[in-house]
């Protein structure tokens, strides 16, 4: 925690659970402004750094453009960057697949505790305006 205040603005950004990890294939649901109109783009490709850069191409994880990440499958790895599949191709780039559980996302789970009592306040509140 760096200052309570930078925290809270952080927690109030995390819109989306953190449940993929490194090697896993995932579909990135991505928002594309075209002139005044709007597409969604998916992306699917493997997760090769959660932090700094990952899936072949960087997406910000709490952007607003992003829609929606779906997790495909789950790949067996041994490391936390998996730069080197860039340079294997065929056989040589794929992952072994396994089932995996997604982990809890404390700060998810953080976030939305936060949202619930500010919500909760902010009802409190009109009902006491609406009282008097």
């Amino acid at each position: 925690m760096i200052h309570p205040d930078i925290d809270k603005v952080h927690l109030t950004q995390v819109n989306r659970k953190l449940d993929f990890t490194t090697g896993d294939t995932v579909q990135v649901h991505y928002k594309i402004r075209e002139g005044n109109k709007e597409r969604i783009q998916v992306f699917e490709g493997l997760v090769i750094a959660i932090q700094n850069e990952g899936v072949g191409r960087i997406f910000p994880l709490y952007s607003p453009n992003i829609a929606e990440i779906k997790k495909v499958r789950s790949g067996r790895v041994r490391r936390a960057k998996l730069y080197y599949l860039r340079e294997k191709e065929g056989k040589q780039g794929r992952l072994k697949e396994i089932k995996r559980e997604a982990k809890e996302d404390l700060i998810f789970n953080k976030a939305q505790e936060i949202q619930k009592k500010e919500a909760a306040k902010v009802a409190e509140e009109e009902t006491e305006a609406l009282a008097e």
